[in-house]
């Protein structure tokens, strides 16, 4: 069943991206993976690559596997048949290293010392809150830069920010797409970003020639891979 809705959504897919990508991308998904998920075994542990210390089930769709890359750098790998497809990157930043983040956090009213429990439901809110003025922020430096990149033929457009689970905390997905005039797609990036009351985790993969790391070679991979890359972000194991 899962074979066969893949190569579905895939036709689909390509039949509409050069003419309805500006009304389907920016739509995130709602797919729900299969339940029990398939998890990837890590055959050839990654020394100093976090995923290897943070994954939880890695689910894929049939015939894929999801493991933490080889060697030191920081890549999720998401191959089929021996060959990668894609990765996915993630950034850790020390919160006493994001001076901007801490104004954000105390902006929404949070203060920002050891004795707050941002767990606690009592901040989720104005945790939250911060997130999206990051992820807000995040935009405006995308588009100023696209803006020197980008001929008139090619639009920037943000997604709206998603509220969504990663590793049991609440955190936001989010995401851009560079749209040409016809409806082809330039480039599409998802991001999840998250606060554990320590650290700022920035998870990131997207279909973008100009991009060197983190990234998919082909869109309609990154399309089928989406909703499970929200799944495993979900069962992350961050900082409790």
């Amino acid at each position: 069943m899962l074979r066969l809705y893949h190569l579905l959504f895939g036709s689909v897919l390509l039949v509409l991206i050069p003419v309805g990508a500006k009304f389907l991308l920016p739509q995130f998904s709602a797919t729900k993976v299969p339940n029990p998920p398939t998890v990837a075994k890590h055959l050839n542990p990654a020394e100093g690559n976090i995923w290897e210390k943070i994954l939880g089930n890695t689910p894929a769709p049939t015939n894929w596997q999801v493991a933490a890359c080889n060697g030191n750098a920081s890549l999720l790998c998401v191959s089929s048949k021996g060959k990668v497809l894609g990765t996915v990157e993630i950034n850790v930043y020390p919160l006493e290293k994001i001076p901007d983040f801490q104004n954000k956090l105390i902006a929404a009213g949070i203060p920002t010392n050891s004795q707050v429990d941002y767990r606690n439901s009592k901040y989720q809110t104005q945790v939250l809150t911060a997130l999206k003025a990051w992820v807000t922020d995040n935009y405006a430096t995308f588009a100023k830069d696209r803006q020197g990149k980008y001929t008139k033929e090619i639009t920037f457009s943000p997604y709206p920010a998603q509220p969504v689970a990663i590793g049991k905390l609440q955190g936001i997905r989010y995401g851009f797409a560079g749209l040409k005039q016809q409806g082809e797609v330039q480039e599409q990036h998802i991001g999840h970003v998250v606060f554990d009351g320590t650290k700022l985790y920035v998870i990131t993969t997207a279909f973008d020639p100009a991009t060197q790391t983190g990234k998919f070679e082909k869109l309609e991979n990154l399309a089928i891979f989406q909703p499970y890359l929200d799944a495993i972000a979900a069962d992350l194991r961050l900082r409790q």
